[in-house]
């Protein structure tokens, strides 16, 4: 084991994390978050996959906020023989972003209210090092929440300013600092809400007349994310609540029906793949996207399939779902890699650009485990190394959104959470886990917290805070808190603490699911898609996505099992 890991699972506090559901680990109620958040200010400290240890390049080039210590790729300056860092406090106005349309329902690209530019407050933090790429760790913890410039000087032998290495602005942004509120009912209740307000919605009880979608609903129009996972939900709903399911059943084998009526025929070179996008709503009416389809969706639909075979033993759902791996093993290239987005008729890939593989993973890792169908195992095994030996010696967690462009996107321009906590999940459930599989597991999910979750936010001008937290942004394209992102990321912190007993780890993922009961409606048991707070026009423009819930709803039966394993 390396002396990393080591270190890492020997501060890990073992006592019983049972106190976090029963109360039972201090007098306050609470396990002893003193020491769990003097703890994470201590990991904070330590950078993320900096480009100074050869593992990858600097990923961070793009990025505007940091919760651990950053390095950057600043360049040396010629004669300086020592680099002086200055971190410059900018403060913490809120201001309106431009990119807020106040007369538009439509959804906006981040929150209304963004870290404004700042201006110098006189306050600042200095330390030297030898090279101008160094980690901010010696200041990190003393620098305020707020908007910061950092300038890189190098300093030659008489004292003298050489140069400049470098400057950044970004936010530091708020730890984790526990305890945050709790859940307001018992998970498994609230899975149970969100499912049935979903199997409420008219667009889904549509499902039970008809095998064509309800198009009222526009996000059906991302037919193999939206209509799969609405045949995963049902079935789900099928199997934790059964006095639906017979209803819920009928609903999943009609989507299902769509699904497969719509794909392509057989011997097409996306032969059995149903469409990215369907009709000409949202993004599926722009130009880059119709005819296309983004590769990895088809596991969506292919799971849906699956879980319908379980739910009735349909042979049919089997083979449809076969038949996606079959074109799945044509899709992929001799070194492992898939394309992330193709034409729809000619399977040609509309750029250079990689798909993140660890959907497809999953759906091959899937057929093998639990239905003993070993034919994809040499596909699942060059997806695996190509993972490894691409993405992870890039760490370029690039964004694949079916309603997102792919296109002139530069490396680490769009990086999101959706790639980074699911394979980090990915290498935690494997079946045998190597010491390098559980290092890149946690380097993935410091990333995911570090770029992506927010602990807190600072106010706007009116002294609210505009988002609930805690809560994750999706992508650098979209930074909007998101439930599905808060599922994902929590999703794999809870694999890593099933792994480690990390208490630590336990407390953030803990706090994200819950905070999806704060924001739960408590007369409807709808989970919002967007966590953010907005007025009453623009919230009429809300959307809400069925898949975001229903990653939601799994995140919430994932910790309801850990709380009753560590009641027993």
């Amino acid at each position: 084991m390396t002396s990393k890991i080591s270190a890492i699972l020997a501060c890990t506090i073992l006592t019983t994390a049972a106190g976090y559901f029963t109360g039972c680990c201090s007098d306050a109620g609470h396990p002893d978050m003193d020491k769990l958040n003097a703890r994470a200010a201590q990991e904070y400290l330590d950078p993320i996959r900096p480009g100074y240890e050869g593992r990858n390049p600097y990923w961070n080039g793009f990025a505007t906020k940091f919760i651990y210590a950053p390095a950057f790729d600043f360049k040396t300056i010629d004669g300086a023989t020592g680099y002086r860092y200055t971190a410059e406090f900018l403060g913490t106005e809120m201001t309106e972003s431009p990119r807020y349309r106040a007369d538009q329902k439509s959804e906006d690209p981040e929150p209304r209210w963004i870290l404004g530019e700042g201006a110098p407050t006189g306050e600042s933090w200095t330390f030297t090092a030898d090279s101008p790429n160094a980690a901010l760790s010696p200041v990190w913890n003393d620098i305020h929440v707020g908007k910061v410039r950092l300038t890189v000087e190098g300093i030659g032998p008489d004292g003298d300013v050489t140069g400049i290495a470098g400057t950044k602005e970004f936010l530091r942004d708020f730890p984790f600092h526990g305890p945050y509120n709790s859940n307001v009912r018992p998970y498994l209740e609230s899975a149970r809400m969100a499912a049935l307000f979903i199997h409420g919605l008219p667009a889904i009880q549509n499902w039970k007349d008809s095998t064509v979608p309800d198009m009222t609903y526009r996000h059906n129009t991302y037919a193999c994310k939206i209509i799969g996972a609405t045949i995963q939900l049902e079935c789900l709903i099928a199997r934790i609540l059964p006095r639906h399911r017979e209803e819920a059943e009928l609903i999943a084998c009609n989507a299902a029906q769509f699904l497969i009526d719509e794909s392509q025929p057989e011997g097409a070179p996306l032969a059995w793949f149903p469409p990215t996008y369907y009709s000409n709503l949202i993004s599926s009416s722009r130009e880059e996207n119709q005819g296309k389809a983004m590769t990895m969706e088809a596991c969506m639909a292919g799971n849906g399939f699956l879980d319908l075979y379980d739910l009735t033993g349909d042979r049919k759902y089997m083979e449809q779902a076969r038949r996606i791996a079959d074109t799945y093993r044509t899709l992929q290239a001799e070194d492992g890699s898939m394309p992330i987005k193709v034409d729809y008729t000619t399977g040609q890939p509309v750029n250079g650009c990689k798909a993140m593989l660890t959907p497809v993973m999953e759906y091959f890792s899937r057929l093998e485990r639990q239905y003993g169908i070993t034919d994809y195992r040499e596909n699942l095994r060059k997806a695996e190394k190509w993972m490894e030996a691409m993405a992870m010696s890039t760490f370029d967690m690039t964004a694949q959104f079916e309603d997102m462009t792919v296109l002139d996107q530069a490396p680490y321009q769009n990086l999101t959470n959706c790639a980074s906590a699911p394979y980090a999940s990915w290498l935690l459930n494997k079946e045998e886990i190597s010491d390098s599989d559980l290092e890149n597991a946690i380097d993935l999910i410091r990333f995911s917290e570090d770029q992506f979750v927010c602990w807190d936010v600072l106010p706007d001008p009116d002294g609210i805070r505009t988002m609930s937290t805690p809560s994750v942004y999706e992508q650098y394209g979209y930074r909007m808190p998101i439930d599905h992102s808060s599922a994902v990321v929590a999703k794999a912190m809870l694999d890593l603490y099933e792994i480690t007993g990390d208490e630590l780890v336990l407390a953030k993922a803990k706090a994200l699911v819950d905070n999806l009961t704060v924001v739960q409606n408590p007369l409807n048991g709808q989970i919002p898609t967007s966590l953010d707070l907005r007025g009453g026009y623009k919230n009429e423009g809300r959307g809400f996505w069925t898949n975001c819930t229903y990653a939601s709803i799994t995140a919430l039966l994932k910790m309801a099992e850990i709380e009753e394993r560590l009641h027993r």
